[in-house]
Parts: C-alpha cells; structure tokens; sequence
C-alpha cells in the first residue's frame, strides 16, 4: 500500500458520482445483484445514497447489509484500462437526526432527486468502507484499507452553503470561467461542493470534479483558491 495510491483512490471517488451498487440476491440466493446508484459523499467523505424502500437492492440490504459499489471512469474508450474504484462496505439507513443534512447536501447534486424523495418512499443510506480495491490503470493495482480513501469535508454544513450560496449569487462569471478553463460542456451552471482539496460544479444534469492547486485548510483559503482560479488560465 502507497499514500500515493490512497491518494489517487481518494481523487477517484471525488471526481465520480455514480457506480453499480452489488447486493446479495434474496430473489436468488447466492447470485450477486447489481443496480445503478448515484452517489455522493457526505460530511465524513462517504458515499450518500438515496434509494426506493421499494427497490430490489433495498429489501437486499435489509436483508444482508454487505455490498460493493463499483466505481468506472465515465467516458473510458476502453473501460479495461480505465481508473476503477470497488468499494466493499455495509450499508445502513440513516436515523432521522442525519436526514435534513444528508438531503441538503444529495439534492445540490441531484435537485431532481426531490419529488422522488417527495413523492415515492425513499430513504438515504450511507456506506460504510471495509475495504477498497483501486485500478489506476494497467498495472496500478492496489488493495487499500477501510480508512484513509474517505476524507471528511471540513466546511460541511453552514460553512459550505455560505461559500457556495455567495459564488451562485455573484460570481457566475467566475463559474463560467471554470467552465471554460476546464473544457467542460455548456449548460446552467452552479457550485455544488467546496471541500479541501477542491470543488464540484454541475453544469446540466452532469457534475463535474475541479481540483485545486494546494489543500486548503481554512475558508480563507478556499477564498484565495477560488481567485486564483478565476483569474488565471493556468491553475497549477
């Protein structure tokens, strides 16, 4: 195991949002049972899902709390020689003290997602790691341990939707920026997630993964990252 791997698995993780959800199979028991899930990460780094109480891998996971989510790398010409990121974890719902955060947060990334939560029985569900197998590439193989790849977000919570609420409100000349810098696709725009290490933006229905240069320990540093971003063409 290298930092460098636990790194990479963590970037992995943060520039994705969605993967095969596997659960154990109580329609046939002992077949695996894959299904697409959306995720995000919540306030400790870990993966948010919201997902149907009536849903086949939901009444797996009642039934049996272990499963995987597979990570692919989107638009991978040859999806073999793509970065993959296999998560092993237990599953659990969250209690309803967790539910108002976890929502605030899933619905910044999926705002579509509401009426689902609104108007069908869903519930979020968090996934705990036991394990991680990252693929870098060919060759760049790497079992890595249940802590270390998950990071928690610093500014979660109030913090956060402060940074995010004043750059939606008055600096979408800046978003664009980003936008066009980074060679993402045209579409409305907005931030999503301001962590240490970097933002998300989504822009249509996709969302997309910006890395800042440094870490940033404090606001005032995301402050200044975000300035720098904005006023150059060259982010290193």
């Amino acid at each position: 195991m290298s930092n460098a791997a636990i790194k990479d698995a963590r970037e992995f993780l943060l520039k994705e949002y969605q993967g095969v959800l596997s659960t154990h199979s109580q329609k046939f028991p002992g077949y695996p049972f894959g299904s697409v899930a959306p995720y995000c990460l919540d306030a400790q780094g870990l993966p948010l899902l919201l997902i149907s109480r009536i849903a086949q891998h939901t009444h797996n996971l009642t039934a049996d709390a272990r499963c995987s989510l597979l990570i692919g790398q989107r638009g991978a010409e040859d999806a073999q020689a793509a970065g993959r990121l296999t998560l092993l974890a237990d599953a659990a719902p969250l209690t309803a003290a967790e539910v108002d955060a976890a929502a605030a947060r899933y619905y910044r990334f999926f705002p579509e997602a509401q009426d689902f939560h609104r108007i069908h029985d869903f519930d979020f569900w968090r996934l705990t790691p036991v394990a991680w197998r990252f693929i870098g590439g060919f060759g760049a193989i790497h079992w890595l341990p249940a802590t270390g790849v998950a990071e928690a977000n610093p500014f979660a919570g109030e913090v956060e939707e402060g940074m995010l609420a004043h750059m939606n409100s008055d600096h979408q000349t800046a978003l664009e920026h980003y936008r066009q810098v980074a060679g993402l696709p045209a579409g409305a725009i907005s931030l999503v997630g301001l962590d240490s290490r970097g933002l998300h933006l989504r822009i249509g229905k996709g969302v997309h993964r910006l890395a800042f240069a440094e870490v940033c320990e404090t606001p005032m540093a995301v402050r200044q990252a975000l300035v720098h971003m904005a006023r150059s063409d060259d982010w290193a």
